[in-house]
């Protein structure tokens, strides 16, 4: 009797269980916001789910969306201002979240002239891909 009961305890724990469902890790379209006030070329992102020259991006403006194998909260941004290459740096992606099947834009700015240094002011969650 004790086995039959620990059989049906044993089977109803196992059925109970239920597989955690996880969003997929990509693919990610993103975009970037030039948020300056100068014209920037060759802008390149990599979101450790590939690196993509996204082209030109004049000021105030947005860039088109480039597909991604997947991208986090922050990515290594790199562009050409003024003949003089500026970047955010790279990225420890350790402990970040992946963005998911989205589409986001990365609004920058340039943080600081003298070092070269782009900043990443906010990743915006637009829309669900199509």
């Amino acid at each position: 009797m004790k086995k039959i009961v620990f059989f049906l305890i044993l089977v109803s724990l196992i059925s109970g269980c239920k597989k955690q469902e996880f969003e997929p890790e990509g693919p990610t379209d993103v975009r970037v916001k030039n948020l300056s006030t100068v014209d920037w070329t060759n802008v390149i992102v990599n979101t450790s789910g590939g690196e993509h020259n996204l082209g030109n991006i004049p000021q105030q403006s947005l860039s088109e969306y480039v597909r991604f194998d997947k991208a986090y909260p922050f990515a290594e941004i790199k562009a050409t201002i003024n003949g003089q290459l500026y970047s955010t740096g790279p990225v420890n992606y350790f402990g970040q979240t992946y963005m998911g099947q989205m589409k986001i834009t990365y609004e920058v700015y340039i943080k600081s002239d003298a070092s070269k240094l782009l900043e990443i002011s906010e990743t915006i969650p637009e829309a669900p891909l199509d």
